[in-house]
């Protein structure tokens, strides 16, 4: 402890002195006190920074909304606007959503780190507001597009903002359970989204109140995160102590501030306000936590998750199922595998949720690949097929889903945290983009045993990757797990 304590207190000499003699003054009323001692073995209140997670996973909600929200009403768009039957307009009114994502993700971190957390979520939801209202009231197939787009750079900014909120603002002891609530949004977002475009075939011009709906949780963003706390974290980087220590206070209680502040203090090398380039991110010492982060994320997306989001309704219908029964069952398989690993974050950790999951969507994978088989008969092929595509929902959704946006932050050293998620976002966006456009052709092309095989296959070397390269972080602070990964100077 007391060895600890001087090495942190040693690290202070590297400082600018005006940021120092601020940080001083919390290792000199803290460093050697019971208190300090007494707080390391005491975990604070979970319900202090619960509103302000609350509040910060709605970009989430909005996220899943928008992803959702032309499925249904999507026949009932290009009838009113003009382009029925235009299949090529059909797929930009839900691609170009995607795009716009990837250019907002690319910006995300210099966003993030340029003006605070907060801002960042504001900066999210003004976008989907001017989208949304733009595609609700537009006439021409070109408004829609432009609509879709503005959505989509907000939906870009939002997932990296979340992820870097929620993994700064929460206690340790909870910060699992508190990212688990990022992808228990997402899906309710979806949800809430197919179950508003119910009536869209019986009523006319409904599509235009389910983009108008969107914009109720938006514009409560945008004012609710007036009244949140902005991450210690990015206002430490900013010099800005005194109201770091005031928003620990209010996220952690005010026991439990100047060991914040301490452990905060460990790893500053002078070096945070400086600009972090781009080039940093690809090689040296950073190297090893932006390689993980990416390839997890590229192993999530090449596991063929979206493409069973994106055409599970086909293989539902052929089983005589409704599009909006299949469409309820994937969502509370969903939702179920959500809060299960809401449940168990904190109690196993990120890794053996991970190694469980992609190891059981490999095996929904082949379950998929023997309902493909000639060999099996038609009813049991089919009851195969929905049941491994239930199952590989459910398995996605206990570990691949939720802890990749949840372990990355951890795992990113502050100084580069906002920019490194960016990229990692950017991977998701390109690879989530290519796999939507060529799912279908490969299975003309390939059939479904193939293909099915090749993502149970991505699934068992996603297996491996997290075996040999991801380290736990469960219950350990953010400079604990940046010691572990990064190599000391």
């Amino acid at each position: 402890m007391w060895e600890r304590e001087g090495r942190a207190f040693s690290m202070y000499k590297r400082m600018p002195s005006r940021d120092r003699s601020d940080v001083m003054d919390v290792e000199e009323n803290s460093a050697f006190s019971q208190d300090s001692m007494d707080v390391e073995t005491t975990n604070p209140s979970m319900w202090l920074s619960f509103p302000h997670v609350v509040v910060g996973t709605l970009s989430s909600f909005l996220f899943g909304y928008h992803l959702g929200v032309v499925n249904e009403p999507l026949e009932s768009i290009s009838l009113d606007l003009g382009f029925t039957g235009n299949t090529l307009a059909e797929g930009l009114v839900v691609s170009t959503c995607l795009g716009g994502a990837l250019i907002g993700s690319l910006f995300s971190g210099w966003i993030a780190d340029g003006v605070g957390r907060r801002r960042a979520f504001q900066l999210c939801a003004l976008p989907m507001i001017i989208g949304a209202s733009t595609s609700a009231t537009t006439k021409t197939l070109a408004g829609m597009l432009i609509g879709r787009f503005l959505v989509g750079t907000g939906m870009g900014i939002g997932p990296s903002a979340v992820a870097l909120y929620v993994t700064e603002v929460s206690p340790a002891s909870v910060r699992g359970t508190y990212g688990s609530f990022i992808q228990i949004a997402t899906c309710l977002g979806l949800m809430v989204a197919l179950f508003i475009g119910i009536p869209v075939k019986e009523i006319a011009g409904w599509w235009r109140i389910c983009f108008w709906v969107s914009t109720i949780p938006a514009g409560f963003l945008v004012v609710a995160m007036m009244f949140c706390a902005e991450s210690p974290h990015w206002l430490y980087k900013q010099g800005r102590i005194a109201e770091a220590e005031a928003e620990f206070e209010r996220l952690l209680g005010g026991s439990h501030v100047k060991y914040a502040m301490v452990e905060l203090a460990k790893l500053d090398r002078g070096d945070d306000a400086d600009t972090v380039k781009l080039s940093e991110l690809f090689y040296g010492r950073h190297f090893r936590v932006v390689y993980i982060g990416s390839t997890l994320f590229a192993l999530q997306q090449l596991s063929g998750i979206n493409a069973v989001f994106y055409f599970s309704s086909s293989v539902f219908k052929s089983a005589g199922v409704p599009s909006d029964v299949a469409n309820a069952f994937i969502g509370v398989a969903n939702l179920s595998g959500s809060i299960i690993a809401m449940l168990l974050m904190d109690k196993l950790g990120r890794k053996m949720l991970l190694l469980w999951s992609f190891f059981g969507m490999a095996i929904s994978m082949l379950v998929q690949v023997a309902a493909a088989n000639t060999f099996v008969s038609g009813s049991a092929s089919l009851y195969l097929s929905v049941g491994g595509m239930l199952m590989f929902v459910l398995t996605f959704a206990l570990g691949a889903g939720p802890v990749p946006s949840l372990l990355l932050p951890e795992i990113f050293p502050s100084r580069i945290r906002a920019k490194a998620m960016a990229i990692c976002m950017s991977v998701h966006w390109v690879i989530n983009f290519f796999l939507g456009l060529l799912f279908l052709r490969l299975l003309e092309q390939l059939g479904p045993q193939l293909l099915y095989s090749m993502f149970a296959s991505v699934c068992m070397m996603a297996v491996v990757f997290v075996k040999k390269n991801v380290i736990e972080t469960k219950g350990k602070s953010l400079q604990e797990i940046e010691v572990a990964l990064l190599p000391q100077e």
